[in-house]
């Protein structure tokens, strides 16, 4: 499996709504719509239920090919802008709208549907109605990608002022900490200040996706500042496999639960203590969690590790589509942050990862 490009989204194309279950149903009870009103319109020809019978199976017809081809060729189709996505499946729906009404009109006795009319007369209103009813989920289409993406920009704002409530906390320490170490450490300081470059210019570059790997690195690059800061009290064990799941991740969303497990754990104890980070896969998911131990106040209740979770899940969910989470809670003695990611799969068609 090839690892996504660094910085390359991936989310959901425009057309991958229309796989689900519930949407598969909804087109198919507005074919049934349809079908009804061609039925109940005036001057049809023969028996309601016969008509509608017959309306029925042409409109059901189009619609299930019209979505098989489009699933067919959805690897394309992600390669192009929505609002080219959505003519093409107006053009598809036209074009099977033909492909139906003249193979109607080889089995189908003429008198069932045209009463008399021309079979090009019922082609061409076929037609016209297929028309209609595609330019209005044209329109509806357009209405609900622009509110997606207002939406999607509205997370992205919320985001960015999750993660500025994080990064003072830590600019403001980890600059004593080079101060401290200039004249004592020079090295040590040179190091640290290389370090905090490489994770403000991640932080700086804006909302991404990147592999897990590089994750890590982040993650080494933050725990090797917070070493010089803590020395003993701060003890880190890697618990990793061979080889590091090939996923994607958004950018700095490990860090800031490592980040909570220091603030909040470690930093928190006199002595300080031991933060975990272990990766462990299963059929379905690649599953990260960090530990830290577990400080409780004077109600016995666990101390907040609320900051930069909220930015951490939305984004979680918002790359796997849904399907990855973050779970936090307590564990016996210790506090434990669990990310879960679906196990990508790779569309053979467009050779883009697609999540399970």
């Amino acid at each position: 499996m090839a690892r996504p490009q660094s910085g390359t989204p991936i989310g959901p194309a425009p057309l991958d709504a229309l796989w689900q279950p519930r949407a598969v149903l909804w087109v198919m009870l507005a074919g049934e719509g349809v079908a009804l009103a061609l039925a109940l319109a005036p001057g049809r020809p023969g028996g309601l239920w016969t008509y509608f019978a017959l309306a029925s199976l042409l409109v059901q017809w189009v619609s299930l090919l019209s979505l098989a081809t489009l699933y067919v060729i959805r690897g394309r189709l992600a390669l192009l802008r929505p609002g080219t996505v959505a003519w093409i499946a107006l053009a598809a729906v036209l074009l099977h709208t033909l492909v139906v009404a003249a193979w109607a009109g080889v089995v189908v006795d003429d008198t069932a549907l045209a009463g008399g009319a021309s079979w090009d007369g019922i082609v061409s209103r076929l037609a016209g109605i297929a028309l209609v009813v595609g330019l209005l989920a044209l329109a509806a289409f357009r209405v609900h990608w622009n509110a997606r993406k207002a939406a999607v920009r509205a997370k992205h704002a919320e985001l960015q002022a999750l993660q500025a409530r994080i990064r003072p906390h830590f600019l403001f320490n980890t600059l004593n900490t080079g101060a401290s170490l200039v004249h004592q450490q020079p090295e040590a300081a040179e190091r640290l200040l290389l370090d905090l470059a490489d994770l403000f210019r991640a932080a700086l570059a804006g909302p991404r996706d990147i592999s897990l790997e590089e994750e890590l690195a982040l993650v080494r690059r933050y725990l090797e500042i917070e070493s010089l800061r803590f020395g003993d009290r701060l003890r880190v064990d890697w618990r990793l496999p061979a080889e590091i799941p090939d996923v994607a991740v958004p950018a700095l969303s490990i860090q800031p639960l490592v980040e909570n497990a220091i603030r909040h754990g470690v930093e928190r104890v006199p002595h300080g203590g031991r933060v975990e980070i272990s990766i462990a896969t299963t059929p379905e998911h690649i599953v990260v969690r960090i530990t830290n131990p577990l400080v409780l106040s004077a109600s016995e209740r666990p101390v907040s590790h609320h900051v930069g979770l909220s930015a951490t899940q939305m984004r979680i969910e918002a790359l796997t589509n849904g399907r990855g989470s973050l779970q936090t809670g307590r564990q016996g003695e210790l506090y434990v942050a669990t990310v879960r990611l679906p196990r990508p799969s790779r569309d053979h068609t467009s050779g883009r990862p697609r999540w399970r």
